[in-house]
């Protein structure tokens, strides 16, 4: 069961999936708060302060891409998409602007409470950790999840910190494309491993320039690793 404490924001149009998505989440232990559109998310997070939020793309007014949009201008909370738009391009642009995951409508709502429940190990993990990592002119710190490079602060969603956080704690070594869904998402994810490369890109964008000494390297035909250059 999950911790009775979590609250859970439920925001979709639709009525069904809405009750559906409750009805989990719920029996899965946690609080449920229900949206039927992006209108007020905003405002009752200062009011609730919820752990997670669950946020449908499609919806009439605010969609769904905008609202995540104006959190992230000041909330860090774990952000789900879930959207019948299940194309590469809408996948890319819910990571770039800060979505923790996506799922394509229709969906399994026990794939949905999997998911939640992996973000919530995560970040109890993270929670227990006081560490500095310093790969050149980069420090990362895990506890506040923070990364400067010469000293200013690079912003990175939340995914983004947690792949170039694990890569960067085994400087030099490979990995799978497997191995990074599993340490991001968990074992029982099961959507494209290309998410990976969106992920990567996003990183090289936020740290591989001249400025930096730090090189996110593909090893052909194997996966990603990082490296001073």
């Amino acid at each position: 069961m999950g911790d009775k404490m979590k609250k859970i924001f439920i925001v979709d149009d639709d009525y069904n999936i809405r009750m559906l998505i409750k009805k989990y989440i719920e029996n899965e232990g946690y609080e449920a708060f229900l949206f039927s559109s992006g209108e007020n998310v905003v405002n009752d997070i200062r009011r609730v302060n919820p752990d997670l939020i669950v946020l449908d793309i499609m919806m009439d007014g605010v969609n769904g891409l905008d609202v995540c949009k104006n959190i992230r201008k000041e909330y860090e909370i774990p952000i789900i998409f879930v959207s019948a738009r299940g194309d590469e391009i809408d996948r890319i642009v819910g990571l770039e602007i800060g979505a923790d995951d996506y799922l394509s409508k229709p969906f399994s709502p026990r794939e949905l409470i999997i998911r939640i429940n992996n973000i919530f190990k995560r970040m109890n993990r993270k929670k227990e950790k006081n560490e500095i990592i310093e790969i050149g002119n980069i420090i990362i710190n895990l506890n506040e999840r923070t990364v400067l490079l010469d000293n200013e602060n690079i912003k990175f969603t939340n995914k983004e910190f947690e792949l170039f956080s694990f890569l960067a704690q085994n400087i030099g070594v490979p990995f799978k494309r497997e191995k990074l869904i599993n340490e991001i998402w968990g074992y029982d994810y099961f959507g494209d491993l290309r998410i990976i490369d969106d992920l990567i890109k996003r990183l090289r964008k936020l740290i591989d320039g001249e400025k930096s000494n730090v090189k996110i390297s593909t090893v052909w035909g194997y996966g990603y690793k990082i490296e001073k250059n």
